[in-house]
C-alpha cells in the first residue's frame, strides 16, 4: 500500500487516538487531528493532507457532511466518512458530497486498510481522468477546425472556440441545445436543407459527412462553405453514446481549387494553341483542298453555262459541288475556332464520334506527311457522353500527336489506330500506335506533370490529358500494344440519356 498523509476529523479523542495508531501500523502518516469541521479545510491546506477520515457527527458548529463539501470544493482531497449512523437520510445527505468511502463504527483494521487503499486508487484514477479531459479539451480548443460534441440525444456537451466563431453561438448559449439549432447547413446551390451529419451518425452508428456545396448558416446570418465529418462515440457494448462533429471553413480551399481550375484551363488552352501551331501545314491543306475544289467546280459551272449550247444540268451539279466544298471548308474552320477558343467548359451530352472525326480530319495531312497510316474503328450508332466537346477533342489530339512522335522515334511501319467502343455503360477511346513502346519502369510516371522523355519536351501533354479526363469523371491509362507500340485509353461515363447536341 502506498503511504499517504491523512487528516483525522473526529469528535471522540479515544477513537481519534486509535485511528492514528492504526494508520501508523498501516504505514501512513497522520497529518493532524481535529474535532472541528470548520477547521478541516484549512488544516488540509496547511498540512498537505492527501486523504481525510471524517466523522459525520462532530461536537459543535459545522458537521462532517458540510465540512466534507467544503474540502471537496476548496481542496479536491478525497474524504472517507466514519460514523455510527447509517440511516437513509444521513447516507443520502452524505452521498451528495461524493465521498470516497463510508465506514461504520466499529470497524476492523482490515476494513480501514481496504477502504483507504480503494479511496486513494479511485482519487488517483479520477485525477488522471481530469488531466486527460483537460488535455483533450485544450487540444480541441486550440486546433484550427471547429469541434462540437454531443450526447446520445444530440445535445451539445462541448464546443470549441473555432466552432463558436463559425456558428455564431457562444459556449454558454450552445451547451445543452440540440445540435440542429446551432449547426444549420444547406446546399449552397439549391438552398435545400441538409440533414445534420451528427444526427445521421447517431442514427446509423457510422461516420457521416456533408455532401458537396454545403454551407453553414451562422447565427448572425452569414454563410460559410464547410466540409465536415460526424463520427459516433460508441460504448463497450457498441451502443451509441454520442457523436463528435469536426468541420472547417473551406473558403480558401475552394478559392484555391477555383484558381487551380482556371490555371489548368489556361494551360490547356495554351497547349491547344501550341498543338494547332504544329498542325499549321495539315490545317492549311484541309482548308485549301475544299477551296481549290470549289474554284475548280465554279470554273466548270461557268464553262457549262457559257457553252454554245448551255448545259444547265451539269452547271447546277457543279454549283452544288461548290456548295458542298464551301460547307466542308466552313466545317474545318469551325473546328479550328472551337479548338482555339478559351471559353468556360460546357458539360453537355454529345456524340463523341463526329467530335473525334473532326480532330482526325485536321490531323490527316500531318500524319500522311510523316508516312503514318491512320485507321479507325467506330461503331455505327452514336456514342454519347456528357462533357466538354473541345476539351475531349484536345485529349484526342494530344494522344494522336503523342503516337505520331512515338512512331517517329522507332523503326517500325507507322500505323495509328483510333478505336471507339461502348461497354457496361462506359465509353472507351483507345489510341494505338506501332512505335517502340514505353519502358515498364516509366509507364506509371508518364502522366505526372513535367515528366518527359522527349528532348526539349515540357511534360505537359499527357498530364493535361489526365486532368481533363479526371474532370469528366473518367480515367486514363496506357498498356503495351502487341509486340511493339503502346495503347492509350480513356474511359468516360456514358451519358445518362441518349440526347445530344446539334454538333453530334
Amino acid at each position: 500500500m502506498k503511504s499517504a498523509r491523512i487528516l483525522i476529523v473526529e469528535n471522540d479523542r479515544i477513537v481519534a487516538r486509535d485511528l492514528a495508531q492504526q494508520l501508523a501500523r498501516l504505514g501512513h502518516v497522520v497529518a493532524g487531528t481535529t474535532s472541528h469541521g470548520e477547521e478541516a479545510a484549512d488544516r488540509v491546506l496547511d498540512t498537505g493532507a492527501e486523504l481525510v477520515l471524517m466523522d459525520i457527527h462532530l461536537d459543535d458548529g459545522m458537521d462532517g457532511v458540510t465540512a466534507a463539501q467544503e474540502i471537496r470544493d476548496r481542496c479536491g482531497v478525497p474524504v472517507i466518512f466514519l460514523t455510527a449512523y447509517a440511516d437513509e437520510t444521513t447516507v443520502r445527505r452524505a452521498s451528495r458530497t461524493e465521498p470516497f468511502g463510508y465506514l461504520l463504527k466499529p470497524f476492523e483494521a482490515l476494513q480501514l486498510m481496504t477502504v483507504i487503499e480503494l479511496a486513494l486508487f479511485k482519487h488517483a484514477a479520477e485525477r488522471e481522468l481530469r488531466i486527460s479531459e483537460r488535455r483533450y479539451a485544450t487540444t480541441l480548443s486550440s486546433i484550427a477546425d471547429g469541434v462540437i460534441s454531443t450526447d446520445g440525444k444530440a445535445k451539445i456537451i462541448f464546443i470549441n472556440p473555432v466552432a463558436e466563431a463559425l456558428t455564431g453561438w457562444s459556449r454558454e448559449e450552445a451547451m445543452g441545445r440540440n445540435i440542429t439549432e446551432v449547426f444549420q447547413v444547406e446546399n449552397g446551390i439549391t438552398r435545400e436543407g441538409v440533414e445534420d451529419p451528427v444526427v445521421r451518425a447517431l442514427r446509423s452508428g457510422l461516420a457521416e459527412s456533408l455532401p458537396p456545396h454545403s454551407v453553414l448558416r451562422s447565427r448572425n446570418g452569414g454563410e460559410v462553405p464547410v466540409d465536415d465529418s460526424g463520427a459516433p462515440v460508441l460504448g463497450d457494448d457498441g451502443a451509441v453514446l454520442g457523436a463528435v462533429l469536426v468541420f472547417s471553413d473551406v473558403t480558401r480551399r475552394r478559392q484555391a481549387e477555383e484558381a487551380l481550375r482556371r490555371g489548368q484551363a489556361e494551360l490547356a488552352h495554351a497547349a491547344r494553341l501550341t498543338t494547332l501551331g504544329e498542325l499549321t501545314v495539315s490545317i492549311a491543306h484541309e482548308v485549301n483542298q475544299p477551296l481549290m475544289a470549289a474554284v475548280t467546280n465554279a470554273e466548270a459551272c461557268i464553262r457549262w453555262l457559257n457553252a454554245p449550247s448551255p448545259d444547265v444540268e451539269r452547271a447546277q451539279e457543279a454549283a452544288r459541288r461548290v456548295m458542298r466544298n464551301g460547307h466542308r471548308a466552313a466545317e474545318v474552320i469551325r473546328s479550328i475556332r472551337a479548338l482555339a477558343r478559351n471559353s468556360k467548359p460546357e458539360m453537355v451530352p454529345f456524340d463523341l464520334r463526329p467530335a473525334v472525326e473532326d480532330v482526325l480530319r485536321l490531323m490527316q495531312g500531318e500524319l500522311q506527311g510523316a508516312g503514318i497510316a491512320l485507321r479507325t474503328g467506330f461503331p455505327p450508332a452514336p456514342v454519347v457522353v456528357t462533357g466538354d466537346r473541345v476539351q475531349l477533342q484536345q485529349v484526342v489530339m494530344n494522344l494522336v500527336l503523342n503516337a505520331r512522335e512515338a512512331i517517329g522515334a522507332g523503326e517500325t511501319d507507322g500505323v495509328i489506330r483510333v478505336v471507339l467502343s461502348e461497354r457496361g455503360g462506359e465509353v472507351a477511346l483507345a489510341v494505338e500506335d506501332s512505335g517502340p513502346g514505353i519502358a515498364a519502369e516509366i509507364r506509371d510516371r508518364i502522366f505526372e506533370p513535367l515528366f518527359t522523355t522527349k528532348e526539349g519536351g515540357l511534360g505537359l501533354g499527357l498530364s493535361i490529358c489526365r486532368s481533363i479526363t479526371d474532370a469528366h469523371g473518367g480515367r486514363i491509362g496506357v498498356r503495351p500494344n502487341g509486340p511493339t507500340g503502346s495503347a492509350f485509353e480513356i474511359v468516360l461515363p456514358g451519358a445518362v440519356d441518349g440526347h445530344h447536341d446539334h454538333q453530334g
